[in-house]
């Protein structure tokens, strides 16, 4: 039966999956509970079978989330093929697919710009903008899979619809953007669009130290070498060796740049090593890092502010259970006992202790707000806020400690707290000049 069923979606024939499924209804569902290199789904959205997919689907939507053995969806297979009406009835059922990678770590939208079916990747950036920002395994984005592919139109029509500065400035794991391979490639229309109408950086080093005008011949008998050195030098580009190269080294480093990242295993996509011995992190590390962080600083927001939150509606010393207007305490049932016995500490208590709290809740706000903070500036300013929430907290337990300590004991706890706080002010400024000084030297380096 399940022979049967493999050559009905060779064929594209939807009557014999009718009379397979007459004989046995189960047969879509063993593709589901079952492990298999690939579904009828895979076949018939491979070889554009429109009808037969349509009755599928109708059948066992689930199906289109199932992945092969090389872990494609039937919507990777439809792209790579530019089946553009297969692929529009599986963006219908499950339009998240877009963003599920192959084992090569490409999703949809990079097959179909690699192969430069214009129509099916329009239809997929509609549908999921956000999945063509997605990086690569070998940490290079879909605009360098245009540049290596020699798609220029749909490097185009991605600029045009979802690029913006941080993309095309986009470097892989040997530091290059898509003009040293466009550069590397001797694409020239391709350079001319990149220099022309977007913003890429012309002075961008890769992790070899070259720019773009580095990779390119001084030989002035080469008519179009010539004139892309003139418009990039028209974009203030400069030379980042001083010694010209040879047209033999110029070769050598161009087809360097284009073997790199692009044939590497995966296994081979761990950290690197320079020629000056210093170890390189991948983009995928800092990705990594940076998702660590991110949960970290969540986990540690959300803590805090719980704290803080149950520390002012419950507050030290609880409040009074009763009205007493005789004059004795005047209090009110509901009010805070600390705020009437202690009410300079209370005003302390009460001012560290919402610092914190709003200081946390900013963090959870940013971390769930989408912006792009993966860039050191973001980070470091969470850092300084989580600084600013975990500082409100301290003194707000330092302050609850002053004001519960008895009388005879109270100088003596002043003087321990007085050095604690000393101490604590200047981890928290060793730690602040620390990070300000590494974000500094990440920007001049920049």
């Amino acid at each position: 039966m399940e022979r049967k069923l493999y050559d009905a979606a060779v064929q594209g024939n939807r009557l014999l999956l009718l009379n397979l499924l007459e004989e046995d209804a189960l047969l879509l569902d063993r593709y589901i509970s079952g492990r298999y290199p690939e579904t009828p789904l895979h076949v018939a959205s491979m070889l554009g079978h429109l009808e037969f997919v349509d009755e599928i689907l109708a059948r066992k939507p689930e199906l289109a989330k199932e992945l092969d053995s090389r872990n494609s969806s039937p919507l990777h297979l439809a792209s790579a093929k530019g089946c553009l009406q297969v692929a529009k009835s599986l963006l219908q059922v499950n339009p998240d697919m877009c963003v599920v990678s192959d084992i090569d770590g490409r999703n949809p939208l990079h097959i179909a710009a690699m192969k430069g079916h214009l129509g099916l990747l329009r239809e997929l950036v509609q549908v999921r903008p956000w999945a063509a920002r997605l990086p690569m395994e070998q940490g290079e984005t879909i605009l360098h899979a245009c540049v290596r592919c020699n798609q220029l139109e749909a490097l185009k029509l991605l600029v045009e619809r979802v690029s913006d500065h941080e993309l095309v400035n986009s470097q892989n794991h040997d530091g290059n953007t898509i003009l040293h391979l466009a550069i590397a490639a001797k694409q020239t229309e391709t350079i001319n669009f990149l220099i022309s109408s977007t913003t890429i950086d012309v002075n961008c080093e890769n992790e070899d130290g070259f720019r773009a005008l580095d990779l390119l011949s001084q030989n002035q008998r080469d008519m179009e070498e010539k004139e892309i050195v003139e418009s990039l030098q028209r974009m203030e580009a400069t030379r980042a060796k001083d010694k010209p190269l040879s047209n033999r080294q110029l070769k050598a480093i161009r087809t360097k740049i284009l073997l790199s990242a692009w044939n590497q295993p995966n296994a081979n996509n761990g950290n690197k090593k320079r020629k000056d011995g210093k170890r390189l992190v991948n983009s995928n590390t800092k990705a990594d890092w940076v998702e660590r962080q991110r949960n970290t600083l969540m986990l540690v927001a959300t803590v805090l502010a719980a704290m803080a939150f149950q520390a002012g509606v419950n507050p030290p010393s609880g409040v009074w259970q009763d009205n007493d207007d005789s004059g004795e305490t005047n209090h009110t049932a509901g009010l805070s006992v600390f705020a009437y016995n202690y009410p300079p500490i209370y005003t302390a208590f009460l001012v560290c202790n919402t610092t914190g709290f709003l200081a946390s809740l900013s963090i959870i706000l940013l971390l769930i707000s989408g912006l792009p903070l993966r860039r050191r500036f973001y980070m470091w300013v969470l850092m300084v806020v989580m600084w600013v929430a975990i500082t409100g907290m301290a003194l707000s337990y330092l302050a609850c400690l002053v004001a519960f300590t008895p009388g005879d004991l109270s100088s003596s706890l002043i003087t321990i707290l007085g050095i604690a706080m000393l101490v604590w002010i200047g981890l928290m400024l060793i730690l602040l000049l620390g990070h300000t000084i590494r974000l500094i030297s990440w920007w001049l380096n920049k």
